[in-house]
């Protein structure tokens, strides 16, 4: 095979990553060279492909999406690497190979794994996955106040480094909802700024506001208590102009709750840019529910408080890489879903960030002892968040974060019954719609 000629493209953005201790060549050729845990030393967020000759290897953080495929030519493979689906389909087109084309022969990165390939022809090798980020489970003592603190003194280090790396004129954004995850982050952004010097006047808590839904008196109730009501503007935008089909375009996916999610965080994005179309950075609360596992189990028929706590980064990943429910094509938990956040925002020109999606923050909540808090009790599941949060902010922040009862973010911007009738809730129909773009 004298001529056997493997070809690697790689259409990831390298100024999209946010990394701070390292250059990316630095980053890449520690991908390359050393062994698999050392890329867990890479601090901020990536998306990264490094290559030495046939070998290729990939590794993302769990908060921006990087997509492969091999295409076959005569003179050997071509692989294909991008951020979303349609600009490996558009190189194709330009190439002439997207003929072998199917958005299900795809591969997503999973999150928190190296991915390495060995371009060495037909038919072609499996990939190997090697975990680098494990973080240990259940290590820390019982006690909610000391859960608290550590859990947002992480959230307060990851708010930090993200802050100094912003220019100090540009404004910033949290997109709020008066719920735990993005009060808990706007408080401690808030506490942060002030704590380094830096102005809080340059701050804006956005809340979509779609006209009848129960988010914008939550936010302002949240506000109003701690005399933070100046820091609040809501973003108006008309339900009739909500777009599922624009949603499913940029998301590049069809499930019911993420796309309902993304159709709001669109809504919200637009209507930031329509107002401010020099504004850059975004920060929100994406993860926290993640990360202390609260969502509602009885909504999902697979899932028991046992596996919940049990399975590892369950819902940051998914059942995991190398399970049989585990999709090649989109990952799994958060990992697959985070396109709701980054999709949205970066279509609309947004440096987005996401605090909680950081390992140093997964890695404490990993570390809470869910089996002796709960005693596998699915309500004392669900309420351990809003204690963690509240203590570990009034704990770190000096600040009382009021703490309302669970709603997700598409359900605060739009009653629910009237999302559903603007939002048909049928996954085969959204997958369909999504299909037909490349029909």
């Amino acid at each position: 095979m004298d001529h056997y000629v493997e070809r690697v493209v790689d259409l990831t953005d390298p100024e999209a990553n946010q990394i701070y201790n390292l250059s990316i060549d630095e980053a890449r050729k520690l991908l390359l060279d050393h062994p698999t845990e050392a890329v867990r030393g890479i601090e901020g967020s990536f998306a990264l492909l490094a290559r030495s000759g046939k070998t290729v290897r990939m590794a993302r953080s769990l908060d921006r999406p990087m997509r492969y495929f091999l295409a076959k030519r005569a003179e050997g493979p071509a692989l294909v690497v991008a951020h979303r689906i349609d600009s490996i389909f558009d190189w194709l087109k330009s190439e002439g190979l997207d003929a072998q084309f199917h958005p299900s022969y795809t591969r997503m990165v999973p999150a928190h794994y190296v991915v390495e390939l060995q371009l060495i022809g037909c038919p072609d090798p499996d990939p190997v996955y090697k975990r680098f980020f494990a973080p240990a489970s259940g290590t820390l003592p019982a006690d909610l106040n000391e859960i608290g603190r550590v859990y947002i003194s992480a959230l307060a280090e990851e708010i930090s480094q993200w802050l100094k790396t912003v220019p100090s004129n540009e404004p910033i954004g949290v997109c709020f909802s008066g719920g735990i995850d993005s009060g808990s982050v706007f408080l401690t952004t808030y506490y942060v700024m002030r704590k380094l010097g830096m102005n809080p006047s340059r701050l804006k808590a956005f809340i979509l506001d779609l006209g009848d839904g129960p988010d914008l008196e939550q936010a302002a109730s949240f506000l109003d208590r701690l005399g933070l009501s100046l820091f609040l503007e809501p973003i108006e935008a008309l339900a009739s102009a909500l777009d599922v089909s624009d949603t499913i375009r940029i998301t590049e996916d069809y499930k019911p709750l993420d796309i309902e999610s993304a159709t709001m965080a669109i809504a919200l994005c637009r209507g930031i840019r329509d107002r401010y179309p020099e504004w850059r950075y975004l920060i929100d609360g994406d993860g926290g529910d993640e990360n202390l596992k609260d969502y509602p189990i009885e909504e999902n028929p697979e899932l028991t408080i046992r596996s919940v706590i049990n399975n590892q980064m369950l819902y940051q990943e998914g059942w995991g890489v190398g399970k049989i429910k585990h999709s090649l094509t989109y990952s799994g938990g958060l990992s697959r879903s985070y396109t709701r956040t980054y999709a949205p925002a970066h279509h609309h020109g947004f440096k987005g960030f996401s605090p909680y999606t950081r390992p140093g923050v997964i890695a404490v909540a990993e570390a809470i002892p869910f089996i002796d808090l709960t005693k596998y009790d699915v309500s004392r599941l669900y309420e351990l968040k809003g204690e963690i949060v509240s203590r570990g902010v009034a704990t770190v922040t000096g600040l009382q974060m009021p703490v309302f009862p669970k709603r997700r973010f598409q359900h605060g911007a739009l009653p629910e019954d009237a999302l559903h009738s603007r939002l048909p809730y049928r996954e085969a129909e959204y997958r369909k719609q999504f299909l037909s773009m490349y029909e």
